[in-house]
């Protein structure tokens, strides 16, 4: 029998490799442009936790002190190429201090 391979995600933070069940995942959703390619809306930052959105993700392992490295350092702002609302890390907090 085949074994199944577990995809790995590095956490923002800590720069660990992780499962990526393991981890909460930051996305960008993508822009929407108009026929000419131009940008009318940027794409929206949110939470996702079911890991099914569509867009670009950053991933912080559920370490408190990782998030707060990572907000800190702004390694997730780099990696999604944005400016994220502090609601974002409002909701990651609370998330990971739920688990």
């Amino acid at each position: 029998m085949k074994v199944k391979k577990v995809p790995m995600r590095k956490c923002s933070g800590c720069c660990e490799m992780f499962p990526k069940k393991d981890l909460v995942r930051v996305v960008k959703a993508p822009d929407i442009k108009d026929e000419d390619g131009n940008i009318i809306e940027k794409g929206k930052v949110s939470l996702d936790l079911t890991s099914k959105k569509s867009g670009r993700g950053a991933y912080v392992c559920k370490n408190p002190d990782c998030l707060n490295k990572a907000r800190k350092s702004k390694r997730i702002e780099r990696s999604l190429n944005t400016a994220i609302p502090s609601e974002i890390y409002d909701q990651m907090e609370r998330e990971l201090n739920n688990e």
